[in-house]
């Protein structure tokens, strides 16, 4: 893994690794599939991983939020989010149903995958 630098803001290795074991497990859980392009999973994992080291939480990184803090607090949007753990709606795509018409056949991301979307942030 790449170190991270201030200047690019990434998550730390440790958080980065545990979002990608957190929705690899919850793919297989939940019978859904991450997106076909590796490179949108790649990047909501990194998103996952950077809340997780800023506000200690995994707060969804697909939307805005006026107050990140008190949405962590609400825990509506924390990963996984009240709309995917009730409907299987996921609006970052990280976690599509096989119906979805952009759900791949994986439920495991590649550290080459996670890897190449860091460097292109």
């Amino acid at each position: 893994m790449t170190q991270v630098t201030e200047n690019k803001k990434l998550s730390t290795e440790k958080s980065l690794m545990a979002m990608k074991k957190f929705a690899e497990k919850y793919a297989k859980n939940t019978d859904t599939y991450f997106c076909v392009y590796p490179s949108v999973t790649a990047v909501v994992i990194e998103g996952l991983a950077k809340h997780k080291d800023e506000l200690g939480a995994p707060l969804c990184p697909c939307r805005h939020y006026e107050d990140k803090e008190a949405e962590v607090k609400a825990t509506y949007w924390n990963c996984p989010c009240v709309p995917m753990r009730e409907r299987k709606e996921c609006h970052c795509m990280l976690f599509l149903t096989p119906g979805n018409d952009f759900a791949g056949e994986k439920q495991e991301i590649s550290l080459a995958d996670l890897e190449s979307a860091r460097a292109n942030m």
